[in-house]
């Protein structure tokens, strides 16, 4: 599976932080939410991979067996 790319995050003075992904929006998360964000992004070795986590935009390993099943044959 290739590892997750193009995330970017710009943190507002507000307390607001925006997710984009290729320069387009994917996410803005506030209060509570941002500062956990904030947090484990700055923490963890792959930063990429903790915003494609927090935008919802990520692998989630059952796409080969959900391509086999056969309501998806065709």
């Amino acid at each position: 599976m290739p590892r997750p790319s193009g995330f970017a995050y710009e943190a507002h003075a507000t307390g607001t932080v925006r997710i984009t992904h290729r320069d387009r929006p994917a996410t803005t998360l506030q209060g509570d939410r941002a500062t956990r964000f904030l947090t484990e992004v700055t923490t963890v070795s792959d930063p990429q991979l903790v915003m494609a986590r927090w935008t919802g935009n990520h692998k989630r390993g059952n796409e080969r067996s959900a391509r086999d099943h056969p309501r998806n044959r065709r």
